[in-house]
């Protein structure tokens, strides 16, 4: 694959309950860092890959039915954590950002999308579709808050569909090479969320896939290990979902160098975090 940069960072928080995230867990809450990353293409500058909660999310639950996410899910998260104070910090404009690719969209990943207001969007059909069309109490069922959306998401979004280029992959139904040239692959893993991708890069050092939410804890990928039935009231579907890790781990186990990244892993992205405070990233 053509060589990017990336580094890794995480904006605010929620708990989740070990055993639901993975069943047979411990009945303790775990801390779910809502985790974004920053991908420097060579031709391209900065390209945001989600980009974590902000305050904006405790503006949007603050009236029904907004107030029952907000219930459900305590986020927490402070000004100087925000993804846009994170990329001022390293001398990186937000306004300079052309290209913000998102994994779906619940709040954890597009709580800062207005932090960008002269990027393109990428996503899924399915997953713009659907926040599109739900609103009120029937968005939140589905984990969605609209109200975080900018204003002309419409008219600055292109979908993977149209704008990548379609490859050929052993283990995911559907991949896209998105700018076409080698160095950003879009991979279909639906379930958790309509529509959600997870993304492909190498770097100098390593090679690494951005799992989003398709598995939430390091063992659920490598041993298929399931979250509890209980969290299916809030996936998009949960057969889709079962299908989705059962393709990660037959990935996994493929390619067992290759550094997966689930969101929420702090196993997995506490270390990596420390080394993206290198400018070298990882």
């Amino acid at each position: 694959m053509k060589q990017v940069k990336l580094i890794l960072g995480t904006a605010g928080y929620c708990y989740a309950k070990e055993h639901h995230a993975i069943k047979g867990g411990r009945k303790k809450e775990i801390q779910f860092n809502a985790v974004f990353a920053l991908i420097k293409h060579p031709e391209k500058g900065w390209i945001v890959f989600d980009t974590g909660y902000t305050q904006r999310f405790h503006e949007v639950t603050s009236k029904f039915p907004g107030s029952i996410y907000a219930k459900i899910t305590k986020v927490y998260i402070n000004p100087e954590e925000e993804i846009k104070a994170q990329l001022l910090a390293r001398n990186i404009d937000p306004l300079s950002i052309e290209h913000v690719i998102i994994s779906h969209f619940h709040a954890d990943h597009v709580g800062g999308l207005k932090d960008f207001p002269n990027a393109t969007f990428y996503c899924s059909k399915p997953a713009f579709n659907q926040v599109q069309k739900l609103n009120g109490f029937r968005a939140v069922a589905k984990g969605l808050l609209p109200g975080l959306l900018p204003d002309d998401m419409k008219a600055r979004t292109l979908f993977f569909e149209d704008a990548g280029q379609i490859v050929e992959d052993t283990y995911f139904q559907t991949s896209y090479d998105l700018f076409g040239d080698d160095s950003i692959i879009v991979h279909s893993v639906p379930g958790h969320a309509a529509g959600q991708y997870a993304a492909e890069v190498a770097t100098e050092k390593d090679h690494y896939f951005l799992a989003a939410d398709s598995a939430w804890l390091k063992k659920s990928y490598q041993e298929y290990a399931l979250p509890s039935p209980v969290v299916k009231l809030f996936f998009h579907s949960w057969s889709d979902f079962k299908d989705s890790l059962k393709r990660l781990h037959d990935y996994h186990l493929a390619h067992p160098d290759t550094v997966v990244i689930p969101t929420h892993c702090n196993e997995t992205c506490d270390p990596l975090i420390e080394i993206s405070k290198d400018e070298d990233g990882l």
